[in-house]
């Protein structure tokens, strides 16, 4: 099974399939709207809008596994979302990334290291998955913020060749 192979629901309940992504460069995040690291949505509309013509898009995957801190349902989630951060990305419904409820999605992904080795289950909200086109994963932890160089050059180099 590849990683584009899962599927997830929208905030609004339509399907999100993950293979409308396979040839782009797709940046995976569980985020919440009650953390310390929220800021980051604004990073990562930037990022978003910054490379999206050039087949690039996050995808936010709400997540309340992490001191509760995404409570809301979908319809807050949605409007805290755009009517606070300006997000444009797509967004899925609510996911367990750790644990026994944990979505097959995030079975994959846990599964790849991040720069320090460290691989395995989520840490916090903002832990972030770039996926190149054909598959390839690179993990960044959630302190690594949407502006960072790295992260940004990580981006620029799996973005789809014309």
């Amino acid at each position: 099974m590849s990683l584009y192979d899962h599927q997830l629901s929208r905030l609004d309940g339509s399907t999100l399939d993950l293979h409308d992504y396979e040839d782009k460069a797709l940046l995976i995040v569980n985020v919440a709207s009650k953390c310390g690291l929220t800021p980051q949505y604004e990073g990562l509309e930037k990022l978003h809008e910054r490379f999206a013509d050039q087949g690039f898009t996050v995808l936010g995957v709400p997540c309340n596994q992490f001191g509760e801190q995404e409570p809301g349902s979908p319809d807050e989630i949605a409007t805290f979302c755009s009517t606070t951060y300006g997000v444009t990305f797509p967004m899925s419904e609510k996911v367990e990334v750790n644990g026994d409820g944990r979505h097959p999605l995030y079975d994959d992904l846990t599964a790849v290291a991040d720069a320090d080795g460290r691989d395995g289950d989520i840490q916090w909200n903002f832990e972030k998955f770039l996926i190149a086109p054909g598959g390839q994963v690179t993990r960044f932890g959630p302190m690594v913020v949407p502006e960072d160089d790295g992260l940004v050059a990580a981006v620029k180099s799996a973005l789809p060749r014309a």
